[in-house]
Order: C-alpha cells, then sequence, then structure tokens
C-alpha cells in the first residue's frame, strides 16, 4: 500500500479520535453570521422595557418574557439593593450547608403561601428545579411520562434519573392514557409545562388530572411562563383551571414575571423535605443571591397588589393575537402571551427575524429541533407595559415583511 495513503488513514483514525474534533467541524453559527442572518446573543444595552438599545438603536422588544414588566420596577430594584447592602452579593456556599438565609426561609414560606400549597424550595436557577426535583424523585422502578413538547430542563432532568422515560404526542390525551395503561404497576410522574414556551398553549389540565388519578401518577407542572400571567390572581396553570389541590407539585421560575433569576418547586411539605435532600442541583450548587432573593420577594407583592398589570398584559394579548390573523399570519394554538408566527423552513425564519431587526423589532427565532421541521417560527412574547403605539408598530414592521417573504 502507498506509504502516503496509510499515513492518510492513521491521521483520519487521529482526528476522529479527538474530542474537539466535532468542535472543529461546527460551521452553521459562522455561516449564518457571514450572510448576516444570526438571531443569537445579540447584544443589548439597556433593562428588558418595551424599548431597548441594541447597536445605539432604539428597538421595540416582542422576544423578552417578562410578562408584568417588573425587571426594572423601582420597588424590585430597591429590594435588590437593599439585599445587597444588608447581605453582600452572594453566599459563598450551598442552601445545604452555609447558604441559607433568613430571606431564603422567609421567600420559601412566601412562595407556599402565594400557591397555596404547605411548602416551597428555592433553586438557583429554574433548570436547576426541574433537574433536581425529577432525578430526586424518579428511581430505576419508576416511569417519568412527559410531552414531547416540554422544556428542555424537563427532559434533563428526566436522563438525570434513573427512571424509564416515556415521551406522548404533544397534548394527546388518547396516548397519554396509552402509556399510563402501559406502565399501570410501576410508580409513575407525569411532567408537563403549564403554558408551553414556543407554541404558546395552554396544558389540558381538566383532562390530564382525572388520568393521573385514575392510572395512580402523581403530576407536576412546570408554570414558568404562567405564574403571574394565568389564573385569577396570576398564581398560574392550576388556578387558571380551579385544580389547585389536585396538582401535586407546582414549579416556577423567577426569570419571568417574577423579575430575576432562580426557581421553586412547591408541593406537601413531605414530599418538599425528601427533595430538599436528595436533590442534587440543589445539594451541590451556590445559593440563590440575596439580591434574588429580595427581588422576587418585592415582585410577589405587586403582582398580588397590582391585578391591573394582568389585565393590561391580556388586553396587548388579545389585541395581538386577532391583529396577527387578521394579517393572515398563522400563529398556532397559541392562548397565551407567547405568540408564534409560524413561517416554515429554518433559512426563511433566520431571514425574517433579521429583516424585522432592519424595521426596529426585536423578536426570536425558533428552528430545529427546537420546533418540528418545517415549522420554523418567529416567537413574540409581550409585556403589560407595551403601549398600543408600540404593538401597531409591531404589527405594520410584520405586514411588511411578512408580505415581502411571501408569508402573507
Amino acid at each position: 500500500m502507498d506509504s502516503r495513503l496509510v499515513q492518510d488513514s492513521q491521521m483520519a483514525v487521529k482526528k476522529s479520535s479527538d474530542i474537539f474534533d466535532k468542535c472543529y467541524r461546527f460551521n452553521k453559527a459562522k455561516v449564518l453570521m457571514s450572510q448576516g442572518l444570526y438571531p443569537y446573543f445579540r447584544v443589548i444595552h439597556s433593562a428588558q422595557e418595551p424599548e431597548i438599545i441594541m447597536n445605539g438603536k432604539r428597538m421595540i422588544m416582542v422576544g423578552s418574557n417578562n410578562y408584568l414588566g417588573l425587571t426594572n420596577h423601582p420597588k424590585v430594584k430597591e429590594a435588590a439593593i437593599e439585599a445587597i447592602k444588608k447581605y453582600g452579593t452572594g453566599c459563598a456556599g450551598s442552601r445545604f450547608l452555609n447558604g441559607t438565609l433568613d430571606i431564603h426561609v422567609k421567600l420559601e414560606e412566601k412562595l407556599a403561601r402565594f400557591m397555596r400549597k404547605q411548602a416551597a424550595l428555592v433553586f438557583s436557577t429554574g433548570f436547576q428545579v426541574n433537574l433536581g426535583v425529577i432525578s430526586a424523585l424518579v428511581s430505576k422502578e419508576d416511569v417519568v411520562i412527559i410531552d414531547k413538547m416540554d422544556h428542555a430542563s424537563i427532559i434533563d432532568g428526566c436522563r438525570l434519573s434513573f427512571g424509564e422515560i416515556k415521551k406522548f404526542r404533544h397534548n394527546e390525551l388518547s396516548d397519554l392514557e396509552r402509556i399510563l395503561k402501559e406502565y399501570e404497576d410501576k410508580g409513575k410522574l407525569i411532567v408537563i409545562d403549564g403554558v408551553f414556551s414556543m407554541e404558546g398553549d395552554i396544558a389540558k389540565l381538566p383532562e390530564i388530572v382525572p388520568l393521573a388519578k385514575k392510572y395512580g401518577a402523581r403530576l407536576m407542572v412546570d408554570d414558568a411562563h404562567s405564574i403571574g400571567v394565568l389564573g385569577n390572581t396570576g398564581r398560574g396553570t392550576a388556578e387558571h383551571f380551579g385544580l389547585e389541590k389536585e396538582v401535586d407539585l407546582l414549579m416556577g421560575t423567577y426569570s419571568k414575571s417574577l423579575a430575576s433569576i432562580g426557581g421553586f418547586i412547591t408541593g406537601d411539605e413531605k414530599i418538599i423535605h425528601y427533595i430538599k435532600h436528595h436533590a442534587r442541583s440543589l445539594i451541590f450548587s451556590a445559593s440563590p443571591p440575596p439580591a434574588s432573593v429580595a427581588s422576587v420577594s418585592a415582585a410577589l407583592d405587586i403582582i398580588e397588589n397590582e391585578p391591573e398589570r394582568r389585565e393590561k398584559l391580556w388586553k396587548n394579548t388579545t389585541k395581538m393575537l386577532s391583529g396577527f390573523k387578521e394579517l393572515g399570519f398563522q400563529v398556532g394554538s397559541s392562548q397565551t402571551p407567547i405568540i408564534p408566527v409560524i413561517v416554515g423552513e429554518d433559512e426563511k425564519a433566520f431571514v425574517m427575524a433579521m429583516m424585522l431587526q432592519e424595521e426596529g423589532v426585536f423578536a426570536n427565532v425558533a428552528v430545529t429541533p427546537a420546533v418540528p421541521n418545517g415549522k420554523a417560527l418567529i416567537r413574540t412574547s409581550y409585556m403589560a407595559i407595551h403601549t398600543d403605539e408600540h404593538l401597531d408598530i409591531v404589527l405594520s414592521a410584520f405586514k411588511k415583511v411578512g408580505k415581502a417573504l411571501g408569508i402573507i
């Protein structure tokens, strides 16, 4: 054999055995950057308000989860400042050891009352809640059952557990019942999003709850996008359907309506006590910083005392849902302030996002595998503090760009 062929073969083997080889070969993002179509990691130079500053240009923000407009609220910021003055900037350890402050405990008590559950437990991120809770509860003899469109943190929490993972078709209850029947004799945890983060539709809790009871399954609802948004008093999906007592575990995050970063789980005291001593993402992570904890507490007060914010949010949501539909856009089955504009192919979504940016509108892009193939979308989301003028400008920009791309 030619010595050069042998050498080339040896080099190929050596290259393929390098764990960094996938990094060297990854070029999708670079291609988009070279084409001016890269819609990620855009740098913002202002607060998450209806209007932001990016590249020195003022833009209307419809890509934020700041649903109630609290991230820049004076009372929330003042609470964070006062907490830093008293406690410093961090806790220098985990909740399990030295990192539990009195404000952590007070926030847990407040969250439990707010969510109408016996107990609550706070984590440093919402992602860590799902990692820790699911992996703590689901053992190798158990099965965890999830909606195919559940958030990535739920999927990763399932992967960290030793149990079997089963997915049912999105919001299809016959498929859920098929799985429940198949695993009738096993311990079962159903985990669903209350509001699905890309589609903006709501889980069918009134149908899921009786199925869970019928087959002896426990039910956990991720209410990241529901708290402050759904329910008569903003307590989420379970309140929205009048099923608060029927849902075993309610999970929430701070990075949406609660104006900070972190997350929590609420439920019966004994279940929370168990999670507290078995959730690795809690035990082996640094404690939520004082400023974050104080911000959430202040945001909860505002949610309870200013229901008009939620009313304005829903007024804006109704306006935009009807506005997009009247223009001829497909918005799927959205029922919430998350309104996806479905455009089809991934490339078209990238082009549309950049064209909207040129029109002064900041919106997000979701492509495969975050959404099904051929269902790429522009994800828009709305705040209580958007004005009618903001929203009219957004609709005008979408109309112009949609027509230019042949979407409408």
